[in-house]
C-alpha cells in the first residue's frame, strides 16, 4: 500500500463514529464480541454521550442518544473491517443495530489496522472526493480505496446503494461519520470546498479541546475534520 500521507494529517489513522439508542447492548457487543477497549465517556450535550474506544490509535466513537434516532440507512458507511490479533480467518458479525463488522487477521487483504467501507456510484466519484479533494493517497492493494495513514477507506461501487445514504442528518442509527485529525482545520476545510467538496458544518472551536468542521462527499457522507489540542498543541485557526 502506498504510504505517503498528506502533510496536514496530524494522526496516522482514522476515527469512526456510530450513533445508537441501545447503549448497553452496543457496549457489550463492541467491548466483548469485537474486543475494543473502552477509554472514556465524553458528554456532548443535547442528550448525547460519546463512549470512546481505542483500536491501535484510532477511536471508535459510540454516540448514545437519549432521544429516538431515525433508522439506519441502507447506504452510506457500510461495514467496519478490523484487523485484530488472534483472528486467524475472516469473521463476519452484525452488531445489535444491524451494523456490519468484519474481523480479519492483520494484513489480510492489505488491512493492517482497520478499514471503513462506503457506498459510491463509481470509482471516479469516490476518488474525486477522497483523493482529489482531500489528497489522501490511493491504495495499491484495492481497486477503489485510499489510505489514511494505517487506516483505509474502501469504496464499494453500487450506484443504487450509494443513493440511499440517508444524508439529510448526521445523527441517525449506524455508522455516520469518520474523523481525520488535521494540523489546521480551517485550511483543510477550505481546500476540500475549493476542490468541489460539500460543507457539512463550518469550523468551530469546542472550548479548549478541539476545533472541528464537517465536510461531505458526493453522496453526502459526513467526515469530521478535527484539530485536537492534545495532538496539534494549538487550536489557532
Amino acid at each position: 500500500m502506498i504510504n505517503t500521507s498528506p502533510a496536514w494529517l496530524a494522526k496516522d489513522c482514522l476515527d469512526v463514529g456510530v450513533f445508537t439508542n441501545r447503549l448497553d447492548e452496543m457496549l457489550a457487543f463492541w467491548q466483548q464480541d469485537v474486543g475494543l477497549p473502552f477509554d472514556h465517556m465524553l458528554p456532548l450535550g443535547g442528550g448525547l454521550r460519546q463512549h470512546r474506544h481505542d483500536h491501535h490509535g484510532s477511536v471508535f466513537k459510540l454516540n448514545h442518544a437519549r432521544d429516538p434516532l431515525p433508522p439506519r440507512a441502507d447506504g452510506g458507511y457500510l461495514r467496519l473491517i478490523i484487523a485484530r490479533d488472534g483472528v486467524t480467518v475472516p469473521i463476519e458479525l452484525t452488531d445489535p443495530d444491524g451494523n456490519r463488522v468484519g474481523l480479519v487477521p492483520p494484513g489480510h487483504d492489505g488491512i493492517t489496522q482497520w478499514a471503513i467501507e462506503v457506498a459510491t456510484p463509481s470509482r471516479e466519484a469516490f476518488l474525486a472526493f477522497y483523493h482529489d479533494a482531500l489528497g489522501l493517497p490511493v491504495s495499491d492493494t484495492h481497486a477503489c480505496a485510499v489510505a489514511c495513514g494505517r487506516s483505509l477507506i474502501l469504496g464499494h461501487i453500487d450506484p443504487a446503494l450509494a443513493a440511499r445514504t440517508g444524508n439529510a442528518e448526521m445523527a441517525r442509527i449506524g455508522y455516520r461519520y469518520t474523523t481525520l485529525q488535521v494540523d489546521k482545520v480551517d485550511r483543510v476545510h477550505a481546500q476540500v470546498l475549493a476542490a468541489g467538496g460539500t460543507e457539512g458544518r463550518a469550523p468551530a472551536t469546542l472550548g479548549k479541546t478541539a476545533r472541528i468542521s464537517f465536510v461531505r462527499d458526493g453522496c453526502g457522507n459526513w467526515m469530521e475534520l478535527s484539530q485536537r489540542a492534545s495532538i496539534t498543541g494549538s487550536l489557532e485557526p
